[in-house]
């Protein structure tokens, strides 16, 4: 749990959590709201998934700061969030990013 204590990890761990609500909310929810008519079925996870991805946002914002990426950048990462399985993909590069940085901190 150490990428815990920094923006960048935290931010990997909510962009993979969003990721996975996403794909939740679209194929499970949507196929039980539309093939069974269940009515409830998009309620809950829709909301789960939307206090994500206001999470997602905050986080997005704080590593952005933390790692001095510019508004392009993170505007570019943040159009990751759009496809579901886009965040798996940078995954291996925020990790990447996370090192950089904290390897810049010991440096100085």
């Amino acid at each position: 749990m150490q990428f815990l204590n920094h923006s960048i990890g935290r931010f990997r761990l909510i962009s993979i959590l969003e990721a996975l609500s996403y794909i939740y909310l679209l194929f499970c929810s949507i196929y039980l709201k539309r093939m069974l008519g269940d009515e409830e079925a998009i309620r809950i996870p829709g909301m789960i998934h939307g206090i994500l991805f206001c999470i997602y946002c905050f986080c997005l914002y704080q590593a952005m700061e933390t790692a001095k990426w510019s508004v392009k950048r993170a505007g570019l990462i943040f159009l990751t969030s759009l496809i579901p399985i886009v965040p798996f993909f940078i995954e291996g590069w925020l990790k990447r990013e996370q090192e950089r940085v904290q390897n810049s901190k010991k440096e100085a």
